[in-house]
């Protein structure tokens, strides 16, 4: 996926490129892509997907959390109601 991208705009900038310079598209295109790769590998990206199944595991798992809290505050009413002078 981050290869397509950078493939992209790669082809983007080189397509905006004065024509005079179009003798040294392919060391532009190189220079481009080294540059690119390492800006990208050093950032901890992850893709859209990735990114959407964490979020919704990080929801299912507020969810469960939430539900403790409810039942745990329960049982201490509870506990409270049977010995009300702890």
């Amino acid at each position: 996926m981050f290869k397509e991208k950078i493939e992209m705009i790669i082809s983007d900038i080189t397509k905006i490129l004065p024509e005079d310079l179009n003798v040294m598209k392919d060391d532009i295109e190189k220079n481009l892509r080294a540059t690119l790769d390492a800006a990208f590998s050093k950032m901890d990206l992850v893709t859209r997907e990735e990114f959407d199944i964490q979020a919704s595991l990080l929801s299912r798992t507020r969810e469960k959390l939430e539900g403790l809290q409810e039942k745990l505050s329960a049982l201490e009413e509870q506990l409270e109601k049977n010995n009300p002078d702890s």
